[in-house]
């Protein structure tokens, strides 16, 4: 009955498939409330225009924000807070949020599906996937976050990222349970991959079986020196006509940015990342980094909650781990800040990579783990692929599609021996 059951539902079995994007790469909405107090008239409560009748709007992504006026607007509600009483993070006053279509593919295939030309993301997979017989809902499922927040060492409070873990282990359950009990394949994007593995680390030994396998496209095992930019300069992440200095407030608040800087445990100590005419600093130098780019209060959070997470790679979870990596385009491996100062734009001496992570990172889990006996560790390599191409190179969808395909042809073989 469990095979002709299989059989109905498609020309093959199928292991189910969560996707977890990076970040920014899902939908966020938000709602003011009375609280808000706009930084400008522009920025009432009145604005944006268009919103549902209980007042969520789409605050992620939102054309306007490549408007000067508007991009301020953005910034300050899109920006998170520390507080030190409570040691966690918190939106802004009278900003609330929420993560549409959670479980659904629907808000990673476009980050606004009004432009979709234009801010397409996880549509050129799903619609791979789709090809060889996934279907959204039903085998295919999307776990969409509030990627502003990360997560924390032991022993600090973290709301947010802890309860998207909690959704993340309970979909993944219903994912395989309602696929004939199924172990679930794992199909994550830059960021999306480090909350996997942690997810996968605090689970219990017992509970890792129902996961098949672990799939990343593009991750940041050690974090990049490109966070260091977004911090020092601010980051525009490619989105025209943005000033970086009017966004970098708000993406220095990010407490996922700051788990992405460079981590001691991946990039060498004695390497220089950032050089300036009076200091230079490498991977465990961050705090003074932070200190001297004019962002102290950074510098607890990151040294009491980030750094004990980064400062070494959680223990092999015993999932087999395919890491598909871009590599011979130019990743930033050292910039160097002249005398006007974290304002200006550095000179950049560039390595390889995938354009926004570096080589030791993409690579540090196989670096850390190749050689152990009861661990996995692939990766696919593909030449010319950025860290967003490849959700949407030809060459890297068909190699994501040939793992996939791989993995469920284990599962076909596994039934008829069974059968």
């Amino acid at each position: 009955m469990v095979l002709y059951t299989w059989c109905r539902a498609s020309a093959a079995p199928l292991h189910p498939v969560i996707l977890i994007p990076g970040a920014g790469g899902n939908q966020l909405e938000a709602r003011l409330t009375e609280t808000y107090k706009p930084s400008s008239l522009l920025c009432n409560r009145w604005y944006p225009l268009k919103k549902d009748p209980d007042g969520w709007f789409r605050l992620w992504f939102d054309p306007t924000v490549l408007l000067r006026p508007f991009t301020k607007c953005f910034n300050q509600r899109m920006k998170i807070f520390y507080d030190p009483q409570i040691d966690d993070y918190h939106n802004a006053p009278g900003v609330q949020t929420r993560v549409p279509f959670f479980g659904s593919t629907e808000g990673l295939l476009y980050l606004d599906p009004y432009l979709k030309k234009t801010t397409s993301y996880m549509e050129p997979l799903v619609k791979s996937l789709e090809k060889i017989g996934y279907v959204n809902g039903q085998n295919l499922f999307g776990a969409p976050y509030d990627f502003r927040y990360g997560l924390a060492a032991e022993g600090h409070p973290c709301e947010v990222g802890s309860k998207f873990l909690s959704d993340l282990k309970t979909l993944i359950e219903s994912a395989s349970a309602s696929n004939g009990g199924t172990p679930v394949i794992l199909l994550s994007h830059s960021l999306g991959g480090l909350f996997a593995l942690h997810l996968l680390d605090r689970a219990p030994v017992s509970w890792r079986h129902i996961v098949k396998h672990l799939i990343t496209l593009s991750a940041p095992w050690g974090g990049t020196v490109d966070e260091m930019l977004t911090f020092a300069s601010g980051n525009t992440l490619g989105v025209p006509l943005v000033d970086p200095l009017l966004v970098r407030e708000e993406q220095r608040s990010s407490a996922s940015n700051m788990w992405l800087l460079p981590s001691p445990a991946v990039f060498d100590p004695a390497k220089p990342l950032v050089i300036t005419p009076n200091a230079s600093y490498s991977s465990v130098d961050i705090g003074s980094f932070l200190r001297d780019i004019g962002f102290p209060e950074g510098v607890h959070p990151y040294e009491a909650r980030v750094l004990p997470l980064v400062e070494r790679l959680p223990p092999a979870p015993g999932i087999p781990i395919t890491c598909v990596v871009g590599t011979g385009v130019e990743t930033a491996e050292t910039l160097v800040y002249g005398a006007g100062g974290w304002d200006e734009r550095p000179e950049v001496a560039y390595g390889d990579g995938d354009g926004t992570v570096g080589m030791v990172s993409l690579l540090a889990l196989q670096s850390a783990w190749g050689e152990l006996k009861n661990q996995s560790v692939k990766v696919v390599e593909i030449g010319g692929v950025s860290h967003t191409s490849v959700l949407s190179d030809g060459a890297a969808l068909d190699a994501i599609v040939a793992e996939v395909s791989s993995i469920n042809s284990q599962l076909s073989a596994d039934l008829i021996h069974l059968f």
